[in-house]
C-alpha cells in the first residue's frame, strides 16, 4: 500500500516557487530520508507531507485521503520539523501530557514510556525553559513517537545530541519502523541517512529527484 503519493506538487510563496511540481510515492513501512543543502526545499516538501501548507496546484494523499480535500491533516502522525513549541514553564510529562489530552488515547504510563525511551526522566520536575538543547530534542522526539503513529516526519532528529543521544534516536528510528511505522527523514548527517533509510531523495532549488547518499 501507497503511505503517500505526491502529485504535481507546486507551492508558491511571495511570488517564489519553493516547491516545483513534485512527483513522489513512499510505500508504507519504508524510511526514506531527504539531503540537500539548506534552503533546498527539504522542510517545506516536510509541510507539504503534513499539511501544514497546502499546493498552488497538485495533491497530496496520505493512506488514501487526500489533504485539503479529505482530511485536513494526516490522522495519525508524529512530526518534528524545525522548533517544536512547548510549554516553557511545564515539565517535560506536563507537556506532553496536555498534547495527548487533544486525542485522548494514551495513557499516562505510555507518555512515560516515551519520555524514558528517549533517555529523559518522567520525574524531572525541571521545567521546560531549564531544559539544554539536547533535552528539548529528545522531548520532541518523545511527543513524535508517543502515539504510535502510522507517519514519522522527522527533521534533522539528530540535531544538538551526543553521541549517546544520536544512537538512541537511531534505535528509536528503527525501532519504530519494525513497529511497522513508515519514516520521512531529513538530515545533514548522511551516516544517519546511509544506517536508516531504504530510499533517498535529494532536494535542490524546490526540485526532487531520488539519488544516492555519498560516501
Amino acid at each position: 500500500m501507497d503511505a503517500v503519493e505526491i502529485c504535481g506538487f507546486t507551492k508558491i510563496l511571495k511570488g517564489r516557487e519553493v516547491l516545483k511540481d513534485i512527483n513522489l510515492t513512499l510505500k508504507q513501512g519504508t524510511v526514506n530520508g531527504l539531503f540537500g543543502h539548506n534552503g533546498s526545499g527539504k522542510s517545506m516538501l516536510m509541510r507539504a507531507i503534513s499539511g501544514l501548507i497546502y499546493p498552488t496546484k497538485g495533491s497530496v494523499t496520505v493512506f488514501g485521503k487526500e489533504l485539503g480535500k479529505d482530511i485536513s491533516f494526516p490522522s495519525s502522525m508524529g512530526i518534528v520539523i524545525e522548533n517544536v513549541g512547548f510549554w516553557p514553564y511545564y515539565t517535560g510529562f506536563e507537556n506532553l501530557k496536555t498534547l495527548a489530552a487533544i486525542k485522548n488515547k494514551i495513557t499516562d504510563e505510555q507518555i512515560k514510556h516515551s519520555i524514558q525511551r528517549v533517555g529523559l526522566d518522567p520525574e524531572d520536575k525541571r521545567t521546560y525553559r531549564k531544559y539544554s538543547l539536547g533535552m528539548k530534542q529528545r522531548l520532541g522526539i518523545a511527543q513524535a513517537i508517543m502515539e504510535e503513529p502510522e507517519l514519522l516526519m522527522l527533521d534533522e532528529p539528530t540535531n544538538a545530541l551526543d553521541d549517546d543521544g544520536i544512537e538512541k534516536i537511531r534505535q528509536i528510528i528503527h525501532e519504530e519502523n519494525e513497529r511497522g511505522a513508515t519514516i520521512v527523514l531529513a538530515s545533514h548527517n548522511k551516516e544517519d541517512l546511509r544506517l536508516l533509510c531504504d530510499h533517498f531523495y535529494k532536494m535542490n532549488d524546490g526540485c526532487l529527484a531520488e539519488g544516492e547518499i555519498e560516501k
